[in-house]
């Protein structure tokens, strides 16, 4: 039964988080990125805060290092970095590109949380690896209009995902998986509204299309980060750090059908590029 649960959640995390690059690409339209992502921080924080503020007793008190960091680490800094990212490259290349965190994963585990390293993973990384350096290349060659850069900022994203799996799995699997998501939504309330402040939003936010943006991000923002927070962590304490980052593999999937619908083009190598970036990270997954 748990066996299943495990799928359950899993497929139901990709369906929530291969739409959220969609929804950040329809905010962009009418936010900076600054703004998007100081929104959909603060209304993840204030849903959380609703249906979980009771559950911020149940974390001791020399857990609340671990809330800190993983809220910045797991969520703060890639929220601004796919928000960046989304100005230069399509949302379905940024979710293919974000199927490089298993593979972050397995290495930060091995070299930094001293997880078991096998050679088959090791191979596995490098198949990743030159997927993603042909992604890049065939997206940059196929679509000047995008400047391929900028999939750096989801490679880096990536790395703050795979670092944050690692660590809630050591040092917060005896805490409520609500528990940690109120505590770091409630951690990042105060930098976030600082960051939306520092812009013009509130100047801003009586235009249309303004309003429009925020409604998307405020989706993004309730399910596709408060809620999925929840179920990914209780994914995490549930089964492996690579086994709950391997959501990643299913999200290019639907990133891509809602590209395709939004008129987004694929060239025939950046889905090979892909396919070889998912072969990688099926190697580095198997045990």
């Amino acid at each position: 039964m748990t066996k299943q649960i495990k799928w359950i959640l899993l497929v139901g995390l990709s369906l929530i988080w291969g739409s959220s690059f969609i929804l950040i690409k329809k905010g962009l339209i009418g936010l900076t990125p600054f703004q998007l992502g100081g929104l959909r921080i603060l209304f993840a924080a204030f849903f959380l805060l609703i249906v979980g503020f009771r559950s911020l007793t149940k974390i001791p008190s020399e857990k609340w290092k671990y809330i800190v960091l993983t809220a910045f680490v797991g969520t703060f800094m890639p929220v601004f970095l796919f928000a960046f990212a989304q100005t230069e490259i399509s949302s379905a290349t940024s979710a293919i590109l974000n199927s490089l965190t298993p593979l972050n994963t397995l290495l930060l585990g091995a070299f930094v949380f001293g997880l078991e390293f096998q050679r088959r993973q090791f191979f596995g990384v490098l198949i990743g690896l030159i997927g993603c350096v042909v992604l890049i290349y065939s997206g940059a060659k196929n679509n000047p209009g995008q400047n391929y850069y900028f999939a750096i900022l989801v490679v880096i994203a990536a790395v703050c995902y795979a670092m944050n799996v690692n660590l809630i799995k050591k040092y917060l699997s005896d805490v409520n998986s609500l528990s940690i998501t109120t505590g770091n939504f409630l951690v990042l309330m105060i930098p976030a509204f600082a960051v939306l402040f520092c812009t013009d939003f509130f100047q801003v936010m009586d235009k249309v299309e303004v309003r429009e943006s925020a409604m998307y991000i405020a989706v993004l923002g309730v399910l596709g980060t408060g809620i999925a927070n929840i179920v990914f962590f209780r994914l995490i304490q549930m089964s492996s750090p690579i086994f709950a980052s391997s959501v990643t593999y299913l999200i290019p999937v639907v990133a891509f059908v809602w590209g395709v619908l939004d008129h987004e083009k694929m060239e025939l190598f950046q889905i090979v590029g892909a396919v070889i970036i998912l072969i990688g990270v099926y190697f580095s997954a198997r045990k």
